[in-house]
């Protein structure tokens, strides 16, 4: 009797895990994190009125957001993501969780998410949040299928939470704006070397589901690998920008630098070897760079750095 309890504790145990790691996911909990740990440092950066609580309540209002339209991606997407050996197990795309369940699931965490980010901060983070939302579920995701400049358009949702941190910590206070474009531009210019890597990584999955995510239509070429090379390029003189307008510090503009370089210089060698394990480089250094920098720039400001 006793080991049937046992069995029975167990089964429910694992069935529950299992739940959890299906919602996990279906708001792609790792990328919903990066996009997130952006909008949290860009209110810190903002602001030097720091509460916990309110952190919180932005980190989770952001990931409800997100989550939601992480959701809603994968439920337009889940017969071509049932073709992709990366996304086939995927919780809708392999039938564990019906579209009904997961259309409620999105809705209701976007209103949640959204609600707390008006109830909470402003208006404005909340309707940037919903157009953010609008974009990347309504408009990038059918269009990946249509032109490659879905990665432009992806990219605005994709940068708007550095926007939706910063206006957040101005609450019911008027908004200076150009620290937030700043960062919104920032992470903007970083996607496209780190999207295109991701397309050449997985570009024989991609063209399973007819995804066209690389600027050539060819696939991974020199073209692609030269535009590549020119938008890391480009994101040297954006990272003058925080010292420039006194967002950060001497600290911080050594760093951007370097890290600059270092995406150069991958970018570079992708151009030369023109071969996956490059891109794959390409695309575990711009992990590192997104999270190196905002933390630089953060630190920079509260401990480092006096105001020039």
């Amino acid at each position: 009797m006793l080991q049937e309890k046992d069995t029975i504790t167990s089964s429910n145990s694992f069935a529950l895990a299992s739940i959890v790691k299906d919602y996990f996911q279906l708001i792609k909990f790792t990328l919903s994190f990066l996009v997130v740990f952006s909008t949290v440092v860009s209110y810190l950066i903002a602001t030097s009125y720091r509460n916990t609580l309110d952190v919180l309540l932005l980190f989770l209002g952001g990931m409800l957001i997100t989550g939601s339209a992480n959701t809603i991606n994968q439920i337009a997407e889940k017969d071509t993501d049932a073709l992709m050996k990366r996304t086939s197990g995927r919780p809708v795309a392999s039938g564990r969780m019906t579209v009904k369940h997961a259309t409620t699931f999105a809705v209701i965490t976007g209103i949640a998410g959204l609600l707390i980010m008006l109830l909470k901060f402003n208006w404005q983070s909340s309707l940037i949040g919903l157009v953010s939302l609008f974009i990347y579920g309504f408009i990038y995701t059918p269009l990946k299928k249509v032109n490659s400049i879905a990665v432009l358009v992806g990219g605005l949702p994709g940068a708007l939470p550095c926007l939706i941190g910063w206006v957040a910590a101005f609450y019911d206070a008027s908004i200076e704006w150009t620290g937030g474009w700043i960062l919104f531009t920032i992470q903007f210019i970083w996607q496209f070397p780190h999207f295109w890597a991701i397309a050449w990584v997985a570009h024989e999955d991609y063209s399973k589901a007819g995804f066209k995510l690389l600027p050539s239509d060819k696939g991974p070429t020199k073209f692609t690998a030269m535009q590549t090379i020119m938008y890391s390029t480009l994101m040297l003189p954006i990272g003058v920008l925080p010292y420039y307008y006194n967002l950060s510090g001497i600290v911080s503009l050594w760093i951007l630098m370097v890290c600059n370089i270092v995406m150069i210089a991958f970018s570079i060698r992708l151009f030369i070897k023109m071969d996956v394990p490059s891109a794959r480089r390409v695309m575990f250094n711009s992990y590192f760079y997104l999270a190196i920098v905002f933390i630089a720039l953060l630190a920079d400001k509260v401990y480092v750095s006096p105001v020039h």
